[in-house]
């Protein structure tokens, strides 16, 4: 059976243009993904303890709670979910054909790439033991949540996201430490220059964790020096990865034109890219803004400009 339009990702963006579309009679088709990238179906935000920040939810929700109401709206609106990942695709051709784990191909006429990215992290011990119990790889998600207030945080990395991530728990946390592995940060200088000046921030030079310490939640780090060799134990009771992401595009097999660091490019203000009828939303195509309300937004906008494309088409 022909497809008029297939989505690639459960996450906020996949779930949004399937909502839209199922709405608009076009039965849309998911492929939601079986632990597609490391990750299980619904995304990075299924790895998320606390949402206090997207709209509706004044008391908060978790993660999973969040995508498990989102997809079954998406059910409800006449979309139909396979839990299989899809692992290439022919964009050489229309209709378009995907191809599954299982070896099963679909045609379809349409396809929103919403597969998100990554977070990258490193394998540290103790890191699976305090995951979402002290550390995370979004301090605006999580930074003002009730155990890393008033606290000190960590930082690792040394780029403009780092940056970024310790000016942001700087204003919730008594003090933000950036640990970085070099003597110098890649980041840009009016960014290294804001840090320096904030009371709130200092930095950890030439240092790497090694282990995460703590009962139930972290309550410390050790730290080598990557000159001496030397050891040593900060108190922290958070730690945030600011080291990027990845974008899951390697199935594309470079068929859609993507940027330096492997995320899908779109047109400026559209989720269009560089394939006519194929469309790219939330994470995959947006390395700055990683939030669960922006990406929605560009699931949605994927939805309308689909919609468009199969009416001209």
């Amino acid at each position: 059976m022909l497809e008029d339009v297939t989505i690639i990702g459960s996450g906020p963006a996949g779930h949004t243009a399937a909502i839209y579309l199922g709405r608009a009679e076009r039965n849309p088709l998911m492929f939601e993904g079986f632990m597609a990238g490391g990750i299980a179906a619904g995304g990075q935000l299924t790895t998320t303890d606390t949402i206090e920040n997207f709209p509706g939810f004044a008391n908060g929700i978790t993660g999973s709670e969040l995508m498990e109401q989102m997809r079954e709206q998406s059910l409800k609106n006449s979309v139909r979910i396979v839990t299989e990942t899809v692992c290439s695709v022919d964009f050489s051709k229309r209709p378009f054909i995907l191809t599954l784990e299982s070896g099963e191909t679909v045609e379809t006429k349409s396809v929103i790439v919403a597969t998100g990215a990554t977070a990258k992290t490193l394998n540290i011990l103790g890191s699976k033991e305090f995951w979402q119990k002290g550390i995370s790889a979004c301090a605006v998600c999580d930074g003002a949540l009730p155990i890393f207030r008033n606290k000190t945080l960590a930082v690792i990395g040394g780029g403009d996201t780092a940056m970024g991530e310790a000016e942001h728990l700087a204003k919730f946390a008594k003090e933000v430490v950036i640990i970085h592995r070099r003597d110098k940060f890649r980041a840009s200088q009016i960014l290294q220059d804001r840090i320096k000046a904030n009371p709130k921030i200092k930095v950890m030079w030439n240092s790497i964790p090694v282990e995460l310490k703590g009962s139930k939640l972290l309550e410390s780090a050790i730290l080598q020096n990557t000159l001496t060799g030397e050891n040593t134990e900060l108190e922290i009771s958070g730690l945030f990865y600011a080291i990027g992401h990845n974008p899951n595009t390697e199935f594309l097999d470079g068929q859609l034109q993507l940027d330096g660091q492997g995320f899908i490019v779109t047109q400026a203000g559209s989720t269009k890219t560089s394939i006519d009828g194929v469309f790219a939303a939330g994470d995959v195509q947006n390395p700055h803004h990683r939030q669960a309300v922006i990406a929605a937004g560009s699931g949605c906008l994927a939805a309308l400009e689909c919609e468009e494309f199969l009416i001209k088409n």
